[in-house]
């Protein structure tokens, strides 16, 4: 298996993946500063003062707090059934794969032998898991401060852990999403590396839209009124 023959192959994959993972390490960093801009940054400090809300009021928005957990906690399992529904479906093509990649070859299509395909269907297969796993820790988290919110109001040495239990569940269903979403640039890789790199580069424009412009939009709409 000669590499040379390729330079796709070995030039776009890792820039891809390296794009992905700067842009997500760039909006964590971000999310966590004094004046963020990102959506999940402003979104994690008024989750925080919801829950705040909760407690200080257990009487009379108790029943609020658990619908809206719900909410999140039916989002995040459906996200970790979407990763385990397509890594299943992964399993079952991947034995009638390698014989129909043989077929094909090219500069644009990429190494397609043997230990390219399963090299493929592994890298899948990895962020696939990491996504369920993520969203199964998650969607224990979030179930475990749903237990709390609803402790009796005069036990105030639960309220700390009530929102760290659902502050790391969200944080945990929010990479489960995420990675989810970055499994299908590597779907496409299936196709080639040409299709990985402009898929990768489509999925963080997408994401900027929703992670900056949006957020900016709010705050334009809010000092014009």
């Amino acid at each position: 298996m000669d590499l040379s023959k390729y330079p796709l192959d070995i030039i776009l994959v890792p820039l891809s993946f390296c794009l992905t993972a700067c842009y997500h390490g760039y909006i964590w960093q971000s999310s966590k500063a004094q004046n963020t801009t990102t959506s999940i940054g402003i979104t994690m400090k008024r989750r925080a003062r919801w829950v705040q809300s909760i407690l200080q009021e257990n009487k009379k928005k108790d029943i609020l707090g658990v619908q809206s957990l719900r909410n999140l906690l039916m989002s995040t399992i459906l996200s970790a059934t979407v990763a385990m529904l397509i890594n299943t479906a992964l399993a079952a093509l991947a034995n009638n794969t390698y014989n129909a990649f043989r077929l094909h070859g090219g500069g644009i299509l990429g190494l397609q032998g043997g230990p390219m395909v399963v090299l493929k269907y592994a890298s899948i297969s990895l962020l696939l898991l990491i996504s369920f796993l993520c969203s199964s820790m998650g969607v224990g988290f979030i179930i475990e401060g749903n237990f709390l919110l609803n402790a009796p109001a005069d036990a105030v040495m639960f309220d700390g852990h009530v929102e760290k239990m659902i502050k790391r569940g969200w944080v945990l269903a929010t990479v489960g999403n995420r990675v989810l979403f970055s499994t299908f640039p590597f779907l496409l890789w299936l196709y080639g590396p040409v299709a990985l790199a402009v898929s990768s580069v489509g999925l963080i424009l997408v994401f900027y839209c929703f992670d900056f412009e949006s957020t900016g939009l709010k705050q334009a709409h809010i000092i014009k009124h």
